[in-house]
């Protein structure tokens, strides 16, 4: 499949386990808030469908504020206890349900569950994009070294602002103006 470039018509966004108690101890977190704030935001503009997730909600807390308010239409989010997004049926039955092949990814932390989940899913014959400022680990070893990992695996790593772009396609889209209010 490997078409190296993404088509909004056939993607998904992926948010996975931004909570209370995992988002103030990861690197950089403000500025991480924000792009996956930005990118949810422009995900919604250009039609782009998204599911989240929650580990362990009871120990690890909801989605955070910045996340979540993002969200203009409402989320529900998955609950797992599985690091992979993908060991968690209601997951892999709401992903299936999309009938998008091609998953963008933002989520925490790095190197455990966000990395778990792409290999899983490249495994699965999905085209997987990491959007590189909207995942984070608390270490910047860690994010670094989940970063070339998921690329030697098959991810192809993004920005935020590339995506968005890129998804948007050209300055005629209807969504341009919109998409380059977002990122200014």
């Amino acid at each position: 499949m490997n078409r190296i470039k993404m088509k909004k018509e056939d993607s998904v966004l992926l948010v996975i386990d931004f909570q209370e108690k995992l988002m103030p101890i990861m690197k950089d977190q403000e500025n991480l808030g924000l792009s996956v704030a930005k990118l949810i935001a422009g995900c919604e503009i250009l039609g782009i469908p998204a599911i989240v997730t929650q580990q362990y909600t009871k120990g690890l807390g909801q989605t955070v504020e910045v996340v979540r308010d993002a969200f203009l239409t409402g989320f529900e989010p998955i609950e797992k206890m599985s690091f992979s997004c993908c060991g968690e049926p209601s997951f892999v039955e709401a992903l299936q349900a999309t009938k998008k092949k091609t998953v963008l990814i933002s989520g925490i932390e790095s190197h455990i569950c966000v990395q778990q989940t792409v290999l899983d899913l490249l495994s699965s014959g999905y085209e997987v994009f990491v959007i590189n400022d909207c995942i984070s680990s608390r270490n910047n070893t860690d994010k670094k070294y989940a970063q070339r990992r998921m690329g030697d695996a098959g991810a192809i790593g993004t920005t935020c602002e590339a995506a968005l772009f890129e998804l948007c396609v050209s300055a005629k889209a209807p969504e341009f103006k919109a998409i380059s209010a977002l990122v200014k």
